[in-house]
């Protein structure tokens, strides 16, 4: 049992060095334990203490690694991912339009921002997930051409009617 534990808490620390913690922080580590009421469970404090920071990490039965957080921390990990899928999202579009060699980016960019509010105006979570972007460039492409370089114009065709 006790080498279930240290195999644990050596899972733990690990865990713990790759999300940023380095040694000196103090990590709270909780054994959780079967009771003969199966609606309750009993929680020992392996290491730490009640009132350190976040996570917390417990041990079940089966040598399973849990966290709790509290929902502050919940919610602002939430913020987090939510604002890095729309910074993905929004680089994405931008290498697409830049792709598409727009003459002003600026404006290519509006109108694609344009679209997109359309599409998710009436979704009810206004996520870009599924959007997408290449779809929107060159249906912008079809429905306003003058927004961007046309190479055909400057290169000209060879006797088979393709290009050189």
């Amino acid at each position: 049992m006790k080498e279930k534990i240290q195999n644990s808490i050596d899972k733990i620390n690990l865990i713990s060095k790759k999300i940023g913690f380095d040694n000196s922080h103090k990590k709270t580590i909780i054994n959780q334990i079967d009771t003969k009421d199966p609606d309750k469970k009993l929680l020992t404090l392996q290491s730490g203490d009640w009132s350190a920071n976040e996570p917390w990490f417990i041990i079940d039965k089966n040598d399973k690694i849990h966290t709790m957080i509290s929902i502050d921390t919940f919610l602002q990990i939430i913020q987090s991912l939510q604002k890095a899928q729309e910074e993905n999202f929004n680089l994405k579009l931008e290498k697409t339009i830049w792709q598409n060699i727009p003459l002003d980016f600026n404006d290519v960019w509006t109108v694609a921002m344009t679209e997109i509010k359309k599409q998710i105006g009436n979704s009810k979570d206004k996520k870009t997930i599924g959007i997408n972007t290449e779809k929107i460039v060159q249906d912008i492409k079809k429905k306003y051409p003058n927004l961007f370089l046309n190479l055909d114009m400057y290169l000209p065709p060879n006797l088979n009617g393709e290009m050189i």
